[in-house]
């Protein structure tokens, strides 16, 4: 079978969208193990299926590396959203797309026709420690201690649909990731397993990051993790409520609103597209 996609990035993520009109896939756990292999030409951080909407303008459905379906991804989302425009699947520049975290609301900045910007805003962060992304009766609080192989780190829990827990560093440029990112994620107080968010504060109006995205290592950069970063290190007294956030990937500046409500904005792009022989 023949699939269509195209490899988008938005500053960090790099996924693979399939619009799915007219697909016919029975197990898209294993299209997405199969087409997001890290070694495979095509290889990304995961699969985004976009198809129509019943309660919103479109849906998009996110997948693992491993076949997994995850939560919600801000830059995944941001690049869904340049995708139905590009492809002229809609002529608006206001809409919503519904994901497994939430309905979200998104705008789109043009320029000559084309998609220079979106602006995503991903809805109100919840504050949970220990059982996250699940429901549960945790108080809220932060600076909770947790020893990780040899030093003991300060870290707070945040979720938007999808986990993030956020620790400050001094030197996030010199600090091992690759050591100590996966043996948060795996912490037992995380049974969902949760992304890891490493931030350096600049000063008020500037954070860097980097980013441990669960189950598929360091990332480039992530819009959910730039954003919880800025609200735990505002919920602390440390930065404002608009940030420029540095990652590796580039840029991403976010703001939180006297609303609750958490907005990022930043660039999408294409970079690749083709056909996937796909064999169940």
């Amino acid at each position: 079978m023949k699939i269509k996609f195209t490899k988008m990035q938005a500053y960090g993520n790099d996924y693979v969208y399939i619009f799915t009109e007219g697909l016919q896939v029975e197990d898209y756990n294993d299209l997405a193990r199969k087409i997001s292999d890290r070694h495979f030409g095509v290889g990304s951080d995961g699969m985004v299926l976009i198809s129509y909407s019943d309660v919103c303008d479109f849906r998009m459905r996110i997948f693992n590396p491993d076949g997994t379906e995850a939560q919600m991804c801000g830059n995944a989302l941001r690049s869904t959203a340049m995708y139905v425009y590009e492809y002229k699947l809609t002529d608006k520049t206001q809409f919503t797309i519904e994901t497994y975290g939430g309905n979200q609301n998104l705008e789109l900045f043009v320029e000559d026709g084309h998609v220079v910007s979106v602006h995503a805003a991903i809805g109100s962060p919840e504050f949970r420690t220990h059982m996250i992304p699940a429901i549960s009766e945790e108080p809220r609080f932060f600076e909770e201690e947790k020893e990780v192989i040899d030093r003991t780190f300060v870290m707070s829990s945040i979720s938007w649909g999808n986990p993030h827990t956020v620790i400050e560093i001094d030197d996030v440029d010199s600090f091992d990731v690759e050591k100590y990112g996966p043996a948060i994620e795996h912490l037992e107080c995380f049974p969902e397993r949760t992304n890891v968010t490493f931030a350096q504060l600049i000063d008020e109006e500037n954070i860097k990051i980097r980013e441990w995205e669960r189950g598929t290592g360091e990332t480039l950069g992530c819009g959910t993790g730039c954003c919880s970063a800025v609200v735990v290190l505002n919920e602390l007294g440390k930065c404002g409520r608009k940030v420029s956030v540095q990652q590796p990937g580039g840029v991403l500046n976010v703001i939180w609103d006297d609303e609750n409500i958490v907005h990022m904005i930043g660039p999408s792009n294409i970079v690749y597209e083709g056909e996937y022989i796909y064999e169940p």
